[in-house]
């Protein structure tokens, strides 16, 4: 028997600077805030539900088409430097995706933004049918202004790969 998920409600990132973060995920990809930004410190509710002594912190949530992002800016305890090279192949949390409309110009903003993307998107994985109908899908990993890894993704009628959104219909609801 399951526990009964139905589905991942967010994502939750720890950053350096919340600012910046807000800037990057509302500003440049597009998400809308949602709810109040929290602060706290010396909760002990918070401290019991994170597992932490003496917690404080700053957070805020986004919502980005169908899942939300929890961004935190953790003061104490003081946390440790992320790697911004850490590879992808270790343990734990890799990346997450955001499927976008257009790759090549989401590609083109985020550089100019500053973003460090790991190689230019490959279009050669969309093709057009005699109806001008694409199918297929593109995909490159970035790492957003603190080394945190996410893939964008052009995603088309595709066997592998299905589309969480589509021009016209908006947010796609799973079967």
């Amino acid at each position: 028997m399951t526990v009964g998920a139905v589905g991942i409600q967010h994502v939750g990132v720890s950053v350096p600077d919340i600012d910046k973060a807000r800037h990057f995920y509302i500003d440049l990809l597009g998400a809308v805030e949602v709810g109040n930004p929290l602060e706290w410190r010396d909760n002990e509710f918070i401290d019991a539900v994170l597992g932490l002594k003496g917690s404080s912190a700053r957070q805020f949530m986004c919502r980005l088409g169908n899942s939300h992002i929890e961004v935190f800016e953790y003061h104490t305890p003081v946390p440790e430097r992320q790697d911004p090279d850490r590879g992808v192949n270790h343990h734990g949390y890799t990346h997450f995706a955001v499927q976008v409309e257009d790759i090549q110009a989401c590609y083109r903003r985020l550089v100019e933004a500053g973003i460090r993307v790991h190689t230019p998107p490959a279009m050669d994985g969309i093709t057009v049918d005699a109806d001008g109908r694409k199918h297929g899908y593109a995909a490159t990993y970035c790492r957003d202004f603190f080394g945190n890894v996410f893939e964008i993704m052009e995603v088309h009628d595709d066997e592998q790969i299905r589309p969480v959104w589509r021009a016209g219909e908006g947010v796609i609801i799973p079967s």
